[in-house]
């Protein structure tokens, strides 16, 4: 049987891999930021405010429309 060929749904990030460490995460962030036309900066800024669960939560915060993320 041939099967169809699934088209990507969005962006999708393993945060358990190498794609969830936090500079891949801020750099992913500045990239959409810009795209989307968002303040990147402010963005940045916030992210790296705390923690690494504060960066992906606010990372999910702006960006969750367009990226699914993955523990």
């Amino acid at each position: 049987m041939i099967k169809q060929k699934k088209e990507p749904q969005g962006i999708e990030i393993d945060l358990t891999g190498p794609q969830g460490n936090a500079f891949f995460l801020l750099g992913t962030a500045s990239k959409l930021a810009k795209q989307l036309e968002f303040d990147s900066d402010a963005i940045l800024k916030e992210m790296r405010e705390s923690d690494y669960e504060n960066l992906v939560e606010v990372f999910d915060s702006y960006f969750g429309d367009y990226v699914t993320l993955y523990r």
